[in-house]
């Protein structure tokens, strides 16, 4: 399952919401484009988080094809390998 959020990208994930036009007011976001569309704080973080993985595992997924590619020599598919290493390592640290 995912791990906890970092300080560091709760406050990231609310200043995206900010940037992207929502306004806070307490636990609760809203937009002021559209009425009745409140998200609370939880769950406007967990869908963030959701995201960030989903975009982390598309790039692993790149690189996991250049490591698997029989073309290309033998040092950068393992350096592709531990590029796809690292990126999913990052949610689960």
């Amino acid at each position: 399952m995912t791990k906890p959020l970092t300080k560091d990208e709760r406050d990231g994930f609310i200043e995206f919401a900010k940037q992207a036009g929502m306004i806070q007011d307490g636990e609760v976001w809203f937009s002021p484009s559209y009425e009745n569309c409140d998200v609370y704080t939880g769950e406007l973080l967990f869908f963030a988080k959701l995201v960030a993985e989903k975009e982390r595992e598309a790039c692993a997924l790149i690189a996991d094809q250049i490591s698997n590619n029989t073309s290309i020599h033998v040092l950068e598919k393992y350096s592709a390998s531990e590029i796809a290493k690292s990126i999913r390592a990052r949610g689960q640290a």
